[in-house]
């Protein structure tokens, strides 16, 4: 480790993995940890209360992707961007700034009378999610070395990430159906404040020792990529392939990808060291990180359609069966430490999308018997603990051997992962369920399952391949 790097990083002693961390550190983790929860609700909180939403400020039905597109839009496609910039003006402020922003944009969503202004508002609340989510990943990675205490408190973050996407679908329905859509709005407000009186006085500036130029054109680029990559997809979501600004705005993020990738092999000090991205920890942890994110959330897609068009469910029952898939995924954040620590992260993430695959694999035969219910219980449990095991194991592996200087960086891939895994997932399950769907929903959600487990299968083997063992 460089002088720089010791000074950037904020870590007890290896020998402590077991020791209990101060009561200062414990409160850090507390802060950041909730952050990057509110987050992650944000997500699907609204996925429920589109339909009111709609009725209330005017927007037209073709029209209300655009309240959960410009969110995912923004946390895609920036979160790289301000992942590097995060290393370069600091962790603690960029943390600080984005959820100032994230309470303010949150204020005027909840206040919104007209689309524009709750367009506008959602564009703040994603550009937040950006600013936070890897700035909050690097300081928890800064203040624990590699090892079990890193190993715990990162299985807390993936566990609150992914059961907050599980668990703002059914704090959505509960809200919309009890109070008002708003209110998923002013509970941001609420945690915003309250994280910014706490968090100034117990985390710690962290940043490169020499500051970098920051490289424009690549930053430039891989968001305009990023952008386009999750519109395409989306909009194939919505209207098919068929549409001409689907298949032409995915063409256009792989031409810039394509100039992106040039661009950083020839700038000085690149957005995105080629280096980094040659480790195949970090390479291939990654893209187990998308599939994992962008399969699982997506599962509430079709098992959505399912309850409430197939077997007739309401909004808030919905809603409790998904609070039911979040408890195992905090269930799978818990033990997903002990798991990597027992055996490696290769193995983890391998053995977590095998098992979410078995467990999805089932509901491929769903019927429009209302037996079927219990299975679904026990399969989405199932499958959660597995599918947060794998998350747990590719962040640990994503971070491993980085130093305290480029953990920005990396974690700003991580974040890439999981929200560009987000923001795709459904608009292909979508595509899938629209594609097959005959007389009934029916066809259509058992395709979109089937194809789900089948690229859980097949990225499990390529990263059981590819992935070397690191404990």
């Amino acid at each position: 480790m460089t002088p720089a790097d010791r000074a950037t990083s904020v870590t007890v002693p290896a020998s402590s993995g077991r020791e209990r961390p101060p009561v200062r550190m414990r409160a850090a983790v507390i802060v950041l940890l909730t952050a990057n929860f509110t987050l992650a609700v944000d997500f699907s909180i609204l996925g429920v209360a589109l339909p009111r939403i709609g009725a209330d400020l005017g927007f037209g039905t073709a029209e209300l992707q655009w309240i959960v597109t410009a969110f995912a839009l923004c946390a895609a496609g920036f979160t790289l961007f301000f992942g590097r910039v995060a290393d370069l003006v600091g962790r603690r402020r960029l943390f600080l700034i984005g959820i100032a922003l994230l309470g303010a944009s949150s204020l005027v969503a909840g206040l919104a009378a007209d689309p524009a202004t709750l367009l506008g508002a959602r564009v703040g609340q994603g550009l937040a999610t950006a600013m936070v989510t890897p700035a909050a990943l690097a300081l928890l990675t800064t203040m624990f070395p590699e090892g079990p205490a890193r190993s715990r408190v990162l299985g807390l973050s993936g566990a609150l990430m992914a059961a907050g996407f599980t668990i703002g679908a059914a704090l959505g329905g509960l809200l919309t159906g009890t109070v008002s859509w708003r209110w998923a709005f002013y509970v941001n407000v609420v945690v915003a404040v309250a994280v910014l009186i706490v968090a100034p006085f117990v985390l710690t500036e962290t940043r490169a020792g020499r500051r970098p130029r920051l490289d424009a054109p690549g930053a430039v680029t891989v968001t305009l990529a990023l952008v386009s990559l999750v519109s395409g997809i989306t909009t194939a979501g919505q209207k098919g392939w068929g549409d001409p600004f689907a298949w032409g705005a995915v063409l256009v993020a792989a031409v810039l990808i394509a100039v992106f990738l040039r661009i950083e092999s020839r700038v000085a000090e690149p957005l995105v060291a080629p280096a980094l991205l040659r480790r195949p920890n970090i390479a291939w942890g990654n893209l187990a990180g998308l599939v994992a994110f962008a399969t699982w959330t997506s599962m509430v897609f079709p098992l959505t359609l399912y309850l409430q068009e197939v077997l007739d469910y309401g909004a808030i029952t919905t809603g409790l069966i998904f609070a039911w898939l979040g408890v195992g995924t905090v269930v799978g954040g818990l033990i997903a430490p002990r798991i990597i620590g027992r055996t490696s992260a290769r193995t983890a993430i391998v053995a977590g999308l095998l098992v979410q695959a078995a467990a999805t694999l089932p509901l491929a035969f769903v019927t429009d018997s209302p037996g079927w219910i219990v299975p679904l219980l026990a399969a989405v449990f199932v499958g959660g603990v597995a599918n947060l095991v794998a998350i747990v194991a590719f962040t640990v592996s994503s971070t491993a051997g980085v130093p305290a200087g480029e953990q920005g960086l990396a974690t700003g891939l991580i974040t890439l992962s999981q929200q560009v895994g987000i923001a795709l997932g459904t608009p292909v399950m979508a595509a899938i369920v629209t594609a097959f769907a005959g007389a009934t929903l029916l066809p259509g959600i058992r395709s979109a399952i089937g194809v789900n487990a089948a690229i859980a299968v097949a990225t499990a083997i390529l990263v059981a391949v590819f992935l070397r063992r690191r404990r």
